[in-house]
């Protein structure tokens, strides 16, 4: 088949078309369910993937995010059915979540023979590699549509059009009813253009290659599980001082109660929360965080460092850099370093740079203003896309304010898909027992 035939509609077919950029567990969590609605006699739309590198390409060392040797900050039974409650369909719930259970991690590992090894060890998370091969053995099972390119840009224009580059400079041209866009954006960017500052692409990259350059004081910003796995990595090296910048007055452990978890798992008590308390809850359990594993291996470890502040100013002093932090009580300080690691994460509006300007304009006048990441959040409804625009324009990493801080993460794939899905177009096309229960 054609790239450019993947999303070419059928006469009469009711079955909508749903875009989605990245091939990670968010598109595989959409994907799994619509194939099980489908297998069920549910409508469903189709789904197809555009992915730059392949399947789960952010958990290896090719999408420029980790080495793939570092281990799932979140377990792996959060996976991409959990948390198996759907609402989706009226008589049809429990049906649903038993065929999405047949693409579950333990079914991944019970078909591979290493599900008794793996609970004989005490459930360990996976390495980043590992992961990647349970999201690509989903896609396959699935018979995933997928096509391999980089998105160079994206218009609507009454439908979803979504230009895609290959690695051979051919573009094509899809078209979609809905878009979901998922993953990070670029790893590749660093706040200073220097050999000894380092985006979290190259990092990941020279470590790899075991040419990271020779220092002594090191130092990775960003509080996050992003800067956590770069400092996991840089403790197995010999340096003297390793320094963790961040604005945050201490380095903090994600919540790992049941208190905390179950607002990720189940978001239904979230809209009871104030807005206050909503940015109280991802502050101190998902934002500038790391995990309860990397915080213990940091915790023994005489060399680690906070420093807290952000970083306004990085200048060259030799073969050094000095870095000038600033608070908002205290005069700024300079610190020097001979490495750093700029692991602050991706950019939550990445994806605007591939909107065309009457798209851009055209979402711009749903949010009410100007592009800003407040406004855009403020924006996601029920169905993690944008109010007010005529096609379905699905964010779920926008999501965690308005619907619930684990969208944007691993923490509630399951949930995530039956909103999604429940609200495609082609719902317009089912009958009146096939209506979705409220």
């Amino acid at each position: 088949m054609q790239p450019w035939a993947v999303l070419e509609r059928v006469e009469n077919e009711p079955v909508q078309t749903l875009l989605v950029v990245g091939a990670g567990p968010k598109a595989l969590a959409v994907a799994a369910k619509s194939h099980v609605l489908r297998s069920l006699g549910l409508p469903a739309p189709r789904v197809v993937v555009v992915e730059a590198h392949a399947v789960g390409g952010n958990w290896l060392p090719t999408g420029g995010w980790t080495d793939g040797q570092h281990r799932l900050g979140t377990s792996p039974e959060k996976d991409i059915g959990f948390p198996y409650h759907s609402t989706w369909a009226r008589g049809r719930n429990r049906e649903i979540d038993r065929a999405m259970s047949a693409y579950s991690w333990t079914s991944f590992l019970i078909e591979h023979g290493t599900y008794a090894e793996w609970i004989d060890r005490g459930r360990p998370s996976p390495q980043h590699h590992v992961w990647a091969k349970y999201l690509q053995w989903v896609a396959k099972s699935i018979d995933l549509e997928l096509v391999i390119g980089r998105v160079e840009q994206i218009r609507h224009d009454n439908r979803w059009q979504v230009r895609v580059v290959d690695a051979d400079g051919a573009a094509t041209e899809l078209s979609a009813d809905g878009l979901m866009i998922t993953g990070p954006g670029r790893s590749s960017r660093a706040l200073a253009e220097h050999p000894r500052v380092l985006s979290i692409a190259t990092f990941w990259d020279l470590a790899g290659k075991r040419s990271l350059p020779a220092a002594s004081r090191a130092a990775v910003i960003g509080g996050g599980e992003t800067a956590g796995s770069a400092l996991d990595e840089l403790v197995r090296h010999e340096m003297l001082t390793i320094s963790v910048i961040s604005p945050m007055a201490t380095i903090y452990t994600r919540g790992e109660s049941y208190f905390e978890n179950s607002l990720f798992s189940d978001p239904v008590k979230w809209n009871a929360l104030s807005i206050q308390e909503r940015r109280d809850v991802i502050r101190r359990t998902d934002r500038g965080v790391f995990s309860v594993r990397v915080q213990e291996s940091l915790l023994g470890d005489s060399r680690v460092h906070h420093l807290q502040g952000r970083v306004t100013k990085v200048v060259p002093a030799g073969d050094s850099l000095a870095l000038t932090l600033t608070n908002e009580l205290r005069a700024d300080q300079v610190h020097n370093f001979d490495l750093v690691v700029d692991a602050t994460g991706g950019q939550p509006l990445w994806f605007l740079e591939m909107f065309d300007q009457q798209t851009a304009d055209q979402l711009e006048l749903a949010v009410g203003g100007p592009l800003t990441q407040n406004r855009i959040e403020s924006s996601i409804g029920y169905d993690l896309a944008v109010n007010g625009l005529a096609s379905k324009l699905y964010l779920p990493n926008m999501a965690a304010m308005a619907q619930g801080p684990g969208f944007p993460n691993l923490s509630c794939l399951g949930e995530l898909s039956d909103r999604v899905l429940r609200t495609v177009p082609a719902r317009s096309h089912v009958s009146a027992a096939q209506a979705i229960s409220r």
